[in-house]
């Protein structure tokens, strides 16, 4: 199986100054026209924030309105738009309404049109328990659930899993098999379930649906993996763009060490760039073989 990524293909960040910033970015996903994102803007606490594209330029990022108290990450839109999935620290109790809940859920809100959304509630299915830790929830267009799990069979592996929506409720989770006796994080299942892509360790892979199974992992080209931390894989409404996580500052900024020494004006300017080993949002073109 050819390379999904080209060799001679290299990573650019994704808008650069407007959504990628000095901060940890993280989960780029996209209404079904490619004209507006949501992502993860980490500061103190993860919040869940969208942007639109008017006359191809990226605008001002906005929070969304039932994000900003607590911690909400790993955003995905379903692929038709209409439900927003995440991961949040909100309590499950209403009783104890000022207190984060112990563990991180899956939550979901339901679109209400131009980027509103209803309160969102906490999936109540066998796979999202209290006491167990879930991220990274990616949803294909019937409906299949994946996510990433790491303490739930306790035996230390970094395992994901799957759920299927049966018409009014999910299955019990299934682990995601994927890459042998190796850790499967982050799974990003593709629209139409053909393949998944995934992270192991500091790297990106994908394996392709086989039957009831799936292919043998294949590690990304090296223009992706040189070795930093890559999370949070997203694939673009087209499937033609690859987005992702990564504090990543190689091929993009080198101090230059033929100039005379930093003083604490250019420090200062050099940790406030978008480069100062915060993650940005990195995109790089995808080739997927039609099945």
């Amino acid at each position: 199986m050819s390379n999904i990524v080209d060799s001679t293909s290299k990573p650019e960040v994704f808008a650069p100054g407007v959504i990628s910033l000095p901060f940890d970015e993280s989960a780029a996903t996209f209404m079904p026209d490619g004209n507006t994102v949501y992502f993860c803007q980490s500061t103190i606490v993860p919040t869940v924030c969208f942007a639109k594209r008017i006359n191809g330029q990226w605008q001002t990022p906005e929070v969304v309105s039932f994000s900003g108290r607590w911690g909400d990450w790993d955003p995905f839109l379903s692929p038709d738009g209409k439900q927003l999935f995440f991961v949040s620290n909100r309590p499950l109790d209403s009783a104890a309404a000022d207190k984060p809940s112990r563990k991180t859920h899956i939550w979901v809100a339901d679109s209400m049109g131009d980027n509103k959304w209803t309160e969102p509630h906490y999936i109540n299915a066998p796979f999202n328990l209290d006491g167990i830790n879930n991220y990274a929830p990616t949803v294909s267009r019937l409906g299949t659930l994946c996510f990433f799990s790491p303490s739930r069979d306790k035996d230390k592996k970094r395992k994901s899993y799957y759920v299927k929506w049966l018409g009014d409720h999910y299955s019990e989770p299934k682990e995601l098999l994927l890459n042998g006796d190796g850790d499967v994080q982050d799974p990003c299942i593709a629209a139409d379930e053909s393949y998944v892509i995934f992270v192991s360790g500091n790297d990106l892979y994908v394996s392709f649906k086989q039957g009831v199974g799936w292919s043998a992992a294949q590690k990304l080209s090296a223009t992706v993996n040189n070795g930093d931390a890559n999370y949070d894989p997203t694939i673009s409404p087209d499937g033609k763009t690859l987005y992702y996580s990564s504090n990543r500052v190689e091929g993009f900024y080198k101090r230059d060490r033929k100039a005379k020494p930093l003083n604490y004006e250019g420090l200062t300017k050099e940790m406030k760039s978008i480069f100062n080993g915060a993650s940005n949002i990195l995109m790089v073109p995808i080739h997927v073989p039609k099945s």
